[in-house]
Order: structure tokens, then C-alpha cells, then sequence
């Protein structure tokens, strides 16, 4: 219709032009006519160019792709022959079938329409327009305007598993045909489902997608054995009997079509209000489509009940497509979309996932995100979807991501490679991974004022003021380097530093992170209490080396090998202990499992090495560290790993003794004088359990 007004418009002022639409089914073509002449109210405006029907005229022509093709039509015609050419469903423009149409004709307007502008295959039909939309509608738009219907979605627990079915860029059509019509099972849940979900269903006028021909046919002929009557029909089937079919839907003789490769595009039939997914769509363009076919508006309608039977997905299916089409625009990811239970969508709209399904879709997206396609992708479209500017904050809220889940520790990913693997980025410049590896330690960072020191330096230069700030240099070289700068081959720590920043695009992603870290803490960190410097703050995160370095143990000259839980810095008289709460016999020895956890929010239970007896040194001189005017201070980390990274400490703060029991080991309770978060406790306290 909006095509048809506006050719309408355009021969207002040309009133001689010629039209080409093209479109690749009969039904659009036929459909697409009709609306132009009552538009024009011209009944006998435009031929036909379709199916065997050829045209009386060509001036005004409804034309299949497949007619043009065959006809080699472009041998008959001038480049501007036609003044306006519409192509409908235009995302099908990047096949190669269509080159010859646009790569030939030189119209004066060259309009393409389509529900769905992003492919699966990653092409990019908006070339043909230099990167423009003139004009565009989502879904949830066209609801809350109400052009389309509100629905009600129900993801259904599936009884398949296709986790570990055949993968070639989609499931095998005859695998998932021969475990739809293997037994009754799964026809039942679905029947089942359906007689809970709709309201009435003498009043279903229903559409069933299958995944082939013979799964159509045992669905219909299912459901019309138990009472529900139904028909099979795919493309293959002949025109009387695909038109007597809508006829009895829409007259309610049939409750049911079954269809494969049928109803997705350009079918009008308002009176749908049930739309049945009867297998794993991998096309987010083909979902948005069948979706479509029960969105038309209709007095009898108050919504569409849509039945989405999801199973556990094989690893290289995406839900993030399919759920951001009917979510709509949205900051958030759709991982915490679906997490938070759905709070924002298009007015009168529902979507309810049964407890297997959403932990089905909850783990495929999370698995998804940080695949490399999948990251590839989404940065590809980033800016049309969303409206934002390409950057690496904009791009990890969106998604949903974090620093640690886009980035790996053996540094063969970095954002700035994203953007050049995706096409965005035609700069040339690269790095060896070996410098992207260094970006891990930067990953977790978030002090406040390191962060802040941090960014001043890289972006100024700006040398250290005081000697806090010299400490605070140090660790950003320790972030980046295990060994001092001579070991290294440089000169200084500046040296080392400069030396990792001197291209501007590592430089630059290495600001982002650290800004990115900057704007996303969302606490408020204590300094320590220490009477010496150190620029170590209450609950913020650090590496090993980092801890080193803020201690003056790893500086400018040295940086000894540790590799400890525990460290006496005897100038300083402060024993530092690094604790890993869950351990596993695969990175601790079994004489190194100990029994450390969070009694409460401000008792924690530590034990020491194997053979430390309580008559030592060490061993009194934490019993007695009050007396000995000595500190003790905790660093906590939940596992040795997060994702690839090795994983950082939340320092605790200053801890005094309580107790002890027990000899080598011995255990110890202490009293933190800051309450450990509340987001922590439950991870820390591992008594739970015993």
C-alpha cells in the first residue's frame, strides 16, 4: 500500500512513468496488483508477468524474479526503460538471481521493500541504497501504533533434544522429519499444549510451520483424528486446493493448515490467531515472517497465541535474533531481557518461557555471545539496529557482554580486530596477539582512583605526583609485564609502558577498557588503613602482580618470582593472604585444599599451609599480630579461573584474630573490619554446605 501511494504520487508529477514490480511468489504479485489498481483506481492498471501468464504491455508490469530470469527481459529492455522499479521482500536482492535486474536498470526510484533488512548469510542489501532506509517500522512499533496485532507468546519445553543433531549452517531437514513423525510423543505435547493455550477451540483459525512435506501431513492428519480437523499443504500443492484450504480456515471448517515452504511471505489471511512453531527456525528473516502471517489486524481478534516449542538447541543455534525481533529496541541484552522475565514489551504483548525452554534459551545465548561469528555479526549491524554509535561501551551494554567474555587471554581477540574482521575497519594495522594478551590484567580493574591515575597517564603522560601515584604507575606496568623492566629489555617502567601504547589503536583500546571499568563501578570503595602508602582500596579487584606492585615488592628495579598464598612484607610488617575459596585437585595439590569460606558477612575461617605448626613464627606472629603491632589483610577470589582469565582478588580489608584450633594445618577465624558485600557473602560462605 505504501508503495502504491507513492507510485500514485510520483505519476502526479510524471505522469507517463513506467512501473516494474518485481516480487518472487504469484501470491505477492497477484496481491500487489490489486492493491495498485483500487490505490490508483485504475482496474485496469499493470499486466502480469508470472507462471506461464505473459503481459499484453511491459510499461506497467508485476513481474516474478524468476519470469525476469528465464525471459532474459533485460535483452529487451533499455537501461531506463522503467522511470520506478519495487522489489518486495528485498532481502532476497543479495541472491544472484536478482544481479542482473539491479545491476542492469537505472531507474529514477528504485524502492525495496521488506519486513526484515538483516540476512542470515551477513550480505547487506542496503549497498543498493548507499547505506539508506528512507524510511522504516519494527514490529513492536507497528503494535504499540496498532497497525498490527498485540500477541501472546508461549515458549514450550520441547521432548526433542538437538543438541547433538547434524550441522551444516542449519538442522538436516530429514533427521528432525524422521524424529517428528517417529512416534505420537510429540504431536501429543503439541495437541496437549495447544487445547491449554487457546481460549476456545472452535475459534482457532490456526497456521502450523513444519519442516517438511511428510511432518505436515502426520501433524494434520493427527489432529483431525483427534477432533481438531486439519490440512497439510506446501508449495507443491496445486492452486485449487491451496485456495479452497484458506477458504475453510477462514470459515472455521478447518482449525489447522499445516504448511512447509508456504505462508511465510505475502500471504494475507487476518484471520489467523494462532500460530504454531512446530520446528527450530534458524532464520530470524523467516520467523519475523511466519510471526507476520497471524499479526493482521481483524475485528474477531483480540491477540495471536503463538506456541514455540523449544528444545535444548544444538551450540550453533541463536535465539538473540528471534527474540530481539519480537522484544523490539531495547539498551538491554536479550540475555537480561529474558532474565528479568520480559518487563518491557510492545503494548499488550506477552511472552511466557516454560522453566526448560527459558534455561534451554538462557544457555544457547550465553554460549552465543561470545562466538566469533556471532560477535562478527552483531558488530555489523550494531548501528542500524540500534541507532548508537560503534563503540566498545555502546557494544558490550547492547549484547549484554562483559570485558572478560569479549576478550580472551591468549590475545587473539581484541575489539579493534572485531571491527576489521566485520568489515567496519578497513585500517590495516594489526598487532601480534602477544599484545592483546597483555590487555588481560586491565580486564577486572575497578579502583576509582587507579583507574582515574590510569587514563591521565596514558592520555598525558602525566608523570607521578607523590609516591602513591608512583606505586599506581608501577602496577600499570605489572598489568601489562611479569618481569621488571631490565628483565624486559627496557629501559624503565615508562619505557615498558610507552613501548605497549606507541600505535594509537592500541592506545586507544586500552582507554576504552579503562573507561569503560570507570563508568560500570557501581560501589563505593574504602581505602585501606595502612600508615604506609599503597594503593590498594576495600572490595575493588586486583591480579597477583598487581597486589605486588601496590605493596612495593614488584618496582622499578625488581620483581622477585612469587608464587605463595601468602606474603610477610617485613618493612611494612603486614601479612597478605590470597585466598582461593573453591579449589579443585587439578590446579591444588592435596596438600594445599584448604578449608577456606566466610562464616558471616564479617567472621571468615582460613587454614594455613599443611606443615605450618602452631609454635612457629609465622604461626604466632598471626595469633599475635595485635601485640606486634603487625596487620593482616585478605584477598579473596572465587575460582583460579573466570572464562579464559586468570581471575583477580577482592581485597577484603584488615582482619583481626579470634581463634585458632588444630595443628598443621592450623585454622584460623578472623574478624574483618569491613563487612564483606552482600553480593559475596553467599559465594564466600561454603559452610552452607558442611
Amino acid at each position: 500500500m505504501i508503495a502504491a501511494f507513492d507510485f500514485r504520487r510520483y505519476l502526479e508529477k510524471h505522469p507517463n512513468a513506467s512501473l516494474l514490480f518485481i516480487a518472487h511468489r504469484k501470491e505477492i504479485l497477484e496481491q500487489s496488483i490489486q492493491k495498485f489498481r483500487e490505490v490508483l483506481n485504475d482496474f485496469n492498471f499493470g499486466d502480469l508477468y508470472v507462471d506461464g501468464r505473459k503481459p499484453t504491455q511491459i510499461n506497467h508490469l508485476f513481474m516474478s524474479i524468476q519470469s525476469f530470469v528465464s525471459s532474459r527481459f533485460e535483452e529487451i529492455t533499455t537501461k531506463d526503460h522503467y522511470d520506478f522499479i519495487i522489489v518486495d521482500e528485498f532481502h532476497h536482492a543479495a541472491a544472484k538471481s536478482y544481479e542482473g535486474l539491479l545491476n542492469y536498470y537505472e531507474p529514477k526510484i528504485l524502492l525495496g521493500l521488506t519486513a526484515t533488512p538483516e540476512r542470515l548469510d551477513g550480505k547487506n542489501v542496503l549497498d543498493y541504497f548507499n547505506g539508506r532506509i528512507a524510511s522504516e517500522m519494527r514490529l513492536a512499533e507497528a503494535i504499540d501504533q496498532k497497525l498490527l496485532s498485540p500477541f501472546v507468546y508461549f515458549g514450550v519445553s520441547d521432548s526433542v533434544d538437538y543438541s547433538h543433531l547434524s550441522w551444516k549452517g542449519k538442522y538436516d531437514i530429514t533427521e528432525l522429519e524422521n524424529i517428528y513423525t517417529a512416534d505420537t510423543r510429540r504431536a501429543s505435547l503439541i495437541l496437549n499444549t495447544v487445547i491449554q493455550k487457546v481460549n476456545d477451540i472452535n475459534e482457532v483459525h490456526g497456521l502450523g510451520f513444519c519442516v517438511s512435506i511428510s511432518h505436515a501431513e502426520y501433524m494434520a492428519r493427527f489432529f483431525s483424528d483427534h477432533d481438531i480437523p486439519s490440512i497439510a499443504l506446501s508449495s507443491k500443492s496445486v492452486d485449487d486446493i491451496r485456495s479452497d484450504a484458506k477458504k475453510d480456515l477462514v470459515q472455521g471448517r478447518i482449525k489447522f493448515i499445516f504448511v512447509v515452504d508456504l505462508y511465510n511471505e505475502g500471504v494475507d489471511i487476518p484471520e489467523v490467531n494462532t500460530v504454531l512453531f512446530l520446528r527450530p527456525t534458524e532464520s530470524a528473516t523467516v520467523f519475523l515472517q511466519q510471526l507476520g502471517r497471524g499479526l493482521r489486524l481483524h475485528p474477531d481478534k483480540e491477540c495471536l497465541t503463538v506456541l514455540d516449542f523449544i528444545g535444548q538447541a544444538h551450540k550453533k543455534y541463536n535465539f538473540e535474533t528471534k527474540f530481539r525481533a519480537m522484544i523490539g529496541s531495547s539498551r538491554n541484552s536479550v540475555r537480561k531481557i529474558i532474565e528479568d522475565d520480559f518487563t518491557s514489551l510492545p503494548r499488550g504483548c506477552y511472552i511466557e518461557l516454560e522453566k526448560l525452554a527459558k534455561e534451554y534459551v538462557l544457555s544457547n545465548l550465553k554460549q552465543n555471545s561470545v562466538d566469533k561469528a556471532s560477535l562478527i555479526e552483531q558488530i555489523k549491524y550494531f548501528e542500524a539496529d540500534t541507532s548508537l554509535p560503534l563503540t566498545l561501551e555502546y557494544f558490550l551494554d547492547y549484547h549484554g557482554l562483559s570485558l572478560l567474555e569479549l576478550y580472551r587471554s591468549d590475545g587473539t581477540r581484541s575489539f579493534h580486530r572485531l571491527l576489521q574482521w566485520a568489515g567496519v575497519l578497513s585500517d590495516g594495522v594489526d598487532v601480534e596477539n602477544d599484545v592483546y594478551k597483555r590487555f588481560s590484567g586491565l580486564l577486572h580493574v575497578n579502583s576509582k582512583r587507579l583507574l582515574e591515575y590510569w587514563i591521565s597517564y596514558i592520555e598525558l603522560r602525566q608523570q607521578p605526583s607523590s609516591n602513591m601515584e608512583r606505586l599506581m604507575k608501577n602496577m600499570l606496568y605489572y598489568t601489562f609485564y611479569q618481569k621488571d623492566p631490565r628483565k624486559e629489555g627496557f629501559i624503565s617502567i615508562d619505557d615498558g609502558i610507552q613501548s605497549l601504547i606507541k600505535y594509537d589503536f592500541v592506545k586507544d583500546e586500552i582507554l576504552q577498557i579503562l573507561n569503560y571499568n570507570l563508568r560500570h563501578i557501581d560501589f563505593i570503595a574504602k581505602p585501606s588503613e595502612y600508615d604506609f602508602d599503597c594503593p590498594i582500596d576495600i572490595h575493588c579487584n586486583y591480579s597477583t602482580r598487581q597486589i605486588m606492585a601496590a605493596y612495593g615488592y614488584f618496582n622499578e628495579d625488581n620483581a622477585p618470582e612469587f608464587r605463595e598464598g601468602v606474603k610477610y612484607f617485613e618493612d611494612k610488617k603486614t601479612d597478605v593472604f590470597l585466598i582461593n575459596l573453591n579449589k579443585s585437585e587439578k590446579d591444588f595439590s592435596p596438600s594445599t585444599m584448604y578449608e577456606d569460606f566466610a562464616i558471616n558477612d564479617t567472621l571468615f575461617h582460613w587454614q594455613t599451609q599443611s606443615g605450618l605448626s602452631d609454635t612457629s613464627n609465622t604461626a604466632q606472629r598471626y595469633i599475635n599480630h595485635k601485640k606486634m603491632q603487625s596487620v593482616i589483610s585478605l584477598f579473596v577470589r572465587d575460582y583460579k579461573k573466570t572464562l579464559t582469565h586468570t581471575s583477580s582478588y577482592v581485597f577484603l580489608g584488615d582482619a583481626e584474630y579470634v581463634s585458632h584450633e588444630g595443628n598443621k594445618p592450623i585454622s584460623f577465624i578472623w574478624k574483618l573490619k569491613e563487612p564483606i558485600p552482600a553480593n559475596m557473602v553467599q559465594k564466600a560462605n561454603k559452610s552452607i554446605a558442611i
